[in-house]
């Protein structure tokens, strides 16, 4: 039995290689939610969907997002009705009442569909309108995500890192529109409209702003309501592996629960660095890092991650840990390349056996 912690596209690539080194029916799979984000009344979890795709064999891995081969027509109509209506192109957040109303799992994350800042096929977004539609009739995440999962045919066992909401927040030097100041102001009524105007929901920060403003902090709000399901609690009573993925907003709003960190400490885990020394293979981790406070590098994510056991590096990485390495090229190119990573992870479960 092993378990994985997905966010990201890091996990998902090191997975393409799981079957050949870890049986799949023994296999759980926890994916971040924490960017998850409602878009259009639609709940997207781009870090579950990214496993769910993958393992269902219908990704798109030219861009590791999305289902292969999908169209975006109803994508494109929307953009297009939108702009003869001279209507802003700009992420338009609902009013603050909207954000803690309704469907729980969607709070501070809620965004009109007037914009569509994110690009949504029309097989993808079917996924979406299903999986909201079970939520609706009173089902948790994790049973949808079941639900979906067996739709797709995935051999592992995915689940979500919580059923309760919890929203990845980044704090930037650039202001957001009203909507944004009036939205985050919901749960912090002292909290002033200046400091407000400087949060944006990570997709914002990700995907509609290209990760440019500087970051000045990460706030996982919800997070201390939060739990994870028995599922979790359960399969991380097994031997885990941290793939090379972010370590603050795909690894860290799961970690950020005391629960879930408690359960890291009592059992054995690998983590596999997203850096080669102080060089991020992709993404913003390192400004994402050195906002919250650790160096963007390797030694940093040793430092993120004092629950770990044991590290696999990159043969080029000449970090010193004062824990167990195992070092291997670490490109997640092909298949190949993952099996050859997840036997370094195996390796270093012997280690600290």
């Amino acid at each position: 039995m092993v378990t994985f912690l997905a966010g990201g596209t890091g996990t998902p690539k090191l997975l393409q290689g799981a079957p050949a080194v870890f049986d799949p029916a023994a296999t759980t799979v926890i994916a971040n939610t924490g960017d998850d984000v409602e878009l259009a009344g639609h709940l997207v979890c781009p870090d579950v969907d990214t496993v769910l795709f993958s393992e269902g064999g219908v990704l798109n891995t030219n861009r590791w997002w999305g289902i292969e081969d999908d169209t975006t027509e109803t994508h494109t109509e929307i953009a297009k009705l939108a702009n003869k209506a001279g209507l802003a192109d700009d992420p338009r957040y609902l009013s603050a009442d909207e954000q803690t109303s309704g469907r729980e799992i969607s709070r501070w994350r809620r965004f009109s569909g007037v914009a569509e800042f994110m690009e949504i096929g029309d097989r993808d977004r079917a996924v979406h309108l299903l999986r909201t539609s079970l939520l609706d009739e009173g089902k948790r995440l994790t049973e949808v995500i079941e639900i979906l999962a067996d739709a797709f045919e995935v051999d592992i066992n995915l689940i979500p890192m919580s059923d309760d909401p919890v929203s990845t927040l980044i704090h930037t030097e650039v202001g957001a529109e009203s909507e944004t100041t009036e939205k985050q102001t919901t749960e912090n009524e002292s909290e002033t409209a200046e400091t407000a105007a400087e949060i944006m929901h990570f997709q914002e920060y990700w995907v509609h702003n290209r990760a440019e403003p500087p970051v000045l902090d990460v706030e996982f709000r919800g997070v201390d309501a939060a739990t994870p399901t028995q599922s979790v609690k359960t399969a991380l009573t097994e031997p885990v592996v941290i793939g090379p993925s972010n370590p603050v907003t795909s690894i860290g709003p799961m970690t950020a629960m005391d629960k879930f960190e408690s359960a890291l400490k009592n059992t054995s885990v690998v983590a596999i660095s997203p850096f080669i020394n102080d060089r991020v293979f992709s993404g913003p981790a390192a400004s994402l890092m050195k906002a919250v406070g650790f160096e963007p590098s390797t030694a940093g994510v040793a430092e993120a991650y004092p629950f770990a056991d044991a590290f696999i590096l990159d043969t080029a990485d000449q970090t010193t840990l004062d824990r167990p390495v195992v070092r291997t090229d670490i490109e997640l190119d092909t298949d190949t390349d993952a099996k050859r990573v997840l036997q370094a992870v195996q390796t270093a479960f012997k280690k600290i056996s």
